[in-house]
């Protein structure tokens, strides 16, 4: 593994001394591949134009994670920034120079990537519900056929980039991005077939939170019993971190797991509570109705997304995270179609009178 890594470390310091200009082009890929970005812009959107996509986004993104989550715990991987430091592969001899920059120091275990496990699953979700929507409309042969070339060469740069991203940014070695992207489309592939998950009931969204939930605390019980710290990155990354301020709780697998789970639950409270409200709004297949709720929620994502926490009480940290990732899946899915509901409900009766 030591070989493993070297290469890996030699990768990432030729990519940040050839591409050293592309930092910011890096640094926005990773953002983009973040799962903070499916749950705040690509799921609204999806939501209001095909819910089966969106749901379908959802149960992958949190799937996908969970299992990246335990992944990372049984795999115990390194990461280049903290590993360099503390390898005697290099003997007496000096040590790359890898730099660091703000979103490097990532809490947990580096294997497989996160980033690039979700990106892969995300966008496999999207080109695939495209393609069905094409499919649908009885897009011609010749056109039919372009659009998926070309979509899913658009899904393999952006993969590529994000894996760039995450060498460069000395935050993954180039084995732990490829096991991410592979695990991603076969998770992806796995969930996306389970029909369940689109007439799932309130029971379905609590049971399976809780059942996620538990089983990542016992397992993290479990194994602590028996004296494996599965916390060990959090003192590699506090301790190597050039800068303390770029050590983020918010990378945490518990505050990860939380946040995740949070999301899962607010979907379920969204969906249930709008079809027991009876939410159905006039002309929602028109492209004006769609536009707006789309604006609508996604302003108000941007407003709860500026909402910010200390991070110096755990358990508030943990309860808060949990609370903002419900509340970010109830926006789209309940407030933004009931104030429109009310809306047009009031217009109706002003026309009436």
């Amino acid at each position: 593994m030591d070989l493993l890594h070297s290469w890996g470390v030699e990768l990432a310091v030729y990519l940040q001394t050839s591409y050293s200009g592309y930092q910011d082009v890096f640094s926005v890929a990773s953002t983009v591949a973040d799962l903070h970005t499916t749950f705040f812009f690509f799921f609204p959107v999806w939501f209001h134009l095909r819910r089966d996509a969106a749901l379908r986004l959802i149960w992958v993104a949190v799937l996908g994670d969970w299992i990246n989550l335990v992944l990372k715990w049984v795999l115990f991987g390194e990461r280049p920034y903290w590993w360099v430091q503390e390898t005697r592969f290099y003997g007496a001899g000096p040590r790359p120079g890898l730099q660091q920059f703000p979103i490097t120091c990532e809490t947990g275990p580096g294997s497989p990537s996160g980033h690039a496990m979700g990106a892969s699953a995300v966008w496999y979700v999207m080109v695939t519900a495209l393609l069905s929507a094409a499919a649908e409309r009885r897009c011609p042969p010749l056109l039919f056929n372009f659009l998926r070339m070309f979509l899913w060469v658009l899904m393999g740069l952006v993969l590529l980039l994000v894996c760039m991203s995450r060498v460069f940014m000395a935050a993954h070695f180039p084995h732990q991005v490829i096991a991410g992207l592979l695990s991603g489309v076969l998770v992806a592939e796995v969930v996306s077939r389970q029909k369940w998950i689109y007439g799932a009931s309130l029971r379905n969204y609590v049971c399976t939170t809780l059942f996620l939930t538990s089983f990542a605390i016992g397992f993290y019980l479990l194994l602590k019993a028996v004296g494996v710290d599965l916390l060990w990155t959090m003192e590699k990354a506090q301790r190597w971190c050039v800068r303390p301020e770029w050590v983020h709780l918010d990378t945490t697998p518990f505050a990860s797991l939380l946040r995740n789970m949070g999301t899962l639950l607010g979907l379920g409270l969204g969906l249930q509570l709008g079809l027991g409200l009876g939410l159905q709004l006039p002309q929602s297949g028109s492209v004006s109705s769609k536009a707006g709720r789309i604006t609508a929620s996604l302003l108000l994502l941007q407003l709860l997304d500026r909402w910010t926490f200390s991070s110096e009480d755990l358990l508030t940290f943990y309860f808060l995270s949990f609370a903002k990732s419900v509340v970010a899946l109830l926006i789209p899915t309940l407030l933004v179609p009931w104030a429109l509901c009310c809306v047009f409900e009031r217009n109706a009766r002003s026309k009436d009178l």
